[in-house]
Formats: C-alpha cells, sequence, structure tokens
C-alpha cells in the first residue's frame, strides 16, 4: 500500500486525545428514576481504546461534562490524562502535552462539536466522527466513516496503527 500524505501524518502521532460525549458515546443521556444519568459505550472503540494502549500510545480524555462516568471510563480503560468540566479545549490539549511531554504536532484529537474546534486547529492531526457537526467535519483532517460511539474511535486507531505497519491483530497479542 502505497503512502499518503496523511498516512505519514498519522506515523508521527503518539497521543490520542478524545472528547467523550458524542466520540466515544453516542451523544445521548439516559436518566433513570432515580435521577442517574447513563451513557453507552461502545465495545467496538473499548477494544480499539485497549489497542492504542497496547501500541504505546498515550491517552487522553477532554470532556466538557464533569461526569463520574467519564472518571469510571479512564479508570477501566487505564487512561491516566482526564480532564472533567472544560470549557476550554485547547488549553486542555496544552496542559496534556505539557505534563507528558509529547509535542501539539504529535497528538490527534478526535471531537464532534463546536467546542472541540480550538483543541482540533491545534492538534498535529483533527479527526472527527461521520456525524459530526459540520464545522467539525470541514476542520478534520480524518473523517471516520462511522458514527460517534459506534466504532469511529476504532476506525481512527486502526488507520493510526496501519500508518505504523501494525494490524489489530499483531497489536492485540502485546502485553
Amino acid at each position: 500500500m502505497e503512502a499518503t500524505p496523511l498516512s505519514d501524518d498519522l506515523a508521527r502521532i503518539r497521543a490520542l486525545a478524545f472528547d467523550v460525549d458524542g466520540v466515544l458515546t453516542d451523544g445521548g443521556v439516559w436518566w433513570g428514576p432515580g435521577g442517574e444519568e447513563w451513557k453507552r459505550f461502545c465495545f467496538e472503540d473499548i477494544m480499539g481504546i485497549s489497542l492504542a494502549r497496547r501500541a504505546g500510545f498515550e491517552l487522553a480524555l477532554i470532556s466538557g461534562e464533569d461526569s463520574p462516568l467519564v472518571s469510571r471510563y479512564a479508570e477501566k480503560m487505564q487512561i491516566r490524562q482526564v480532564i472533567k468540566g472544560c470549557r476550554d479545549k485547547a488549553t486542555a490539549l496544552r496542559e496534556i502535552a505539557a505534563s507528558t511531554g509529547i509535542e501539539l504536532a504529535e497528538i490527534c484529537y478526535m471531537g464532534d462539536d463546536v467546542n472541540d474546534l480550538p483543541a482540533m486547529q491545534i492538534a498535529g492531526i483533527s479527526a472527527a466522527p461521520a456525524n459530526a457537526a459540520s464545522d467539525v467535519l470541514a476542520q478534520a483532517k480524518f473523517v471516520a466513516k462511522k458514527a460517534g460511539g459506534n466504532g469511529a474511535v476504532r476506525e481512527l486507531i486502526e488507520a493510526l496503527l496501519a500508518a505504523r505497519g501494525l494490524c489489530a491483530s499483531e497489536v492485540f497479542s502485546r502485553p
């Protein structure tokens, strides 16, 4: 397979930062009868995150919501870089770059709505699920064919692995 400018850019990525609602979830929220909040996470994306971790990518979550479900997801997926209740996602992405020692040019940020645009504009690669807001789709260098919360994250991660000459089954066999 011949290299493309996008695959060359993807090969330089060392860290992945994700918005949560609309990217790792389908953007919906359910409220239980006792007022509890529920979000749906996709196992296809969960495996993608696991593969990214095994492949050595630094992982981060940047959420506008201050939900305990974000913390629970991060703990389950062993994601140490988590910023919740965030109104300025570009500043959050700069903080993650500083704390990890990874240049912004080596970070891919995936978002789905207008509050993600400032982070997308400074990331090395900006990505979006297929159902992202039109302004976000116009900004994204990588647009998944799948919707948020329905495999878009896995699709991005598989593209990143392919840019490194790796396949999911190889990476999965790693400890």
